[in-house]
């Protein structure tokens, strides 16, 4: 079996943090967003081979990362985009990418590189196995306005009778998250292709591939995290450290109330501030400020400051007045 790891976003939401960086590199406790999946691709015998597919912009951060690593699976494979606007769309992508890397007559696992799951890949693997049919994992998201973004699922016991890529008016709240399986048989992104559909986002894939096949969901409880946004990075980070804080070794913190939830990274320097539910990247300075749910990028120096909810872009320099 292959697995394809999505990690070709641009993450403008994200923007400044991830404008210069991709998201899946983002840290998430002692790992990154994309290192909790490849770890678990890697221990498990039924995947023989990792396709990372991102874009020309990060293929060197992904190059770096992976050499990094003593990962042996990986295999960076790339999109030729560098701009949100080239994009070729996630099943357009999927398409060139079982072309060019020649994956015929296997089966394939899909899944997004920022995603945080609660569930092991393995016993989603052991559902496929055992449902013998094309698997997504669906999970309940609690509130139909958050549905409205999402693929809802329709069940009848494991099987998917009804799928709505990003309904108006969803009418439950169980949705199809980026993980799927495909028997060899049902890797058929061209075909779906060559009859003029969507080619953006995979749930328009699913939402054919039900109209045409027998497709099961994997569903579970627990936690799940589409790190797209400032709000759900701190989420999942929350979600990890679980009201402890991490502060790397080389990081300097005096006279500072270090709160929950609060990463501080490599060479940082907090001073006479406060922290709660942050993330402060490498080489950032933060003196006398009180700091609440907010990302400050690398290199960054902020003064006297009461901040909540901020993103803060690297190598900026903010003192009260300016």
């Amino acid at each position: 079996m292959k697995a394809v790891v999505l990690a070709g976003g641009y993450a403008t939401r994200l923007w400044p943090v991830t404008k210069h960086r991709p998201k899946m590199l983002l840290p998430i406790g002692d790992s990154t967003v994309i290192d909790r999946i490849l770890g678990e691709l890697e221990r498990d015998d039924r995947i023989s081979e990792v396709f990372v597919s991102t874009n020309e912009r990060f293929a060197t951060d992904f190059e770096a990362h992976l050499a990094d690593s003593s990962y042996e699976k990986p295999k960076l494979t790339v999109e030729d985009t560098t701009e949100e606007d080239e994009k070729f769309g996630v099943v357009g992508a999927l398409a060139q990418l079982v072309d060019r890397e020649g994956i015929t007559d296997e089966d394939l696992l899909v899944v997004a590189g920022d995603n945080l799951i609660s569930f092991d890949v393995a016993e989603f693997l052991d559902f496929f196995e055992g449902a013998g049919t094309p698997t997504i994992a669906a999970y309940d998201v609690g509130s139909r306005e958050r549905a409205k973004s999402y693929g809802l699922v329709e069940l009848d016991g494991d099987e998917v009778v009804d799928f709505q890529e990003k309904p108006d008016d969803p009418n439950s709240t169980l949705v199809s998250i980026a993980c799927y399986a495909f028997p060899a048989e049902s890797v058929r992104f061209e075909e779906y292709l060559s009859g003029g559909n969507n080619p953006d986002e995979p749930g328009w894939f699913i939402q054919w591939l039900v109209a045409n096949d027998a497709v099961s969901a994997f569903t579970f409880d627990g936690a799940w995290y589409d790190i797209g946004t400032p709000e759900s990075y701190l989420e999942a980070v929350a979600w990890e450290l679980d009201g402890d804080a991490v502060v790397a070794d080389s990081a300097t913190v005096e006279n500072t109330t270090v709160g929950e939830n609060v990463h501080v990274l490599d060479g940082a320097e907090i001073v006479d501030s406060r922290l709660d539910n942050s993330v402060v990247f490498p080489e950032a300075t933060i003196r006398d400020s009180d700091v609440r749910q907010s990302i400050i990028d690398r290199e960054t120096h902020i003064e006297d400051l009461d901040l909540a909810g901020a993103l803060i872009g690297a190598h900026t320099h903010i003192t009260n007045g300016e």
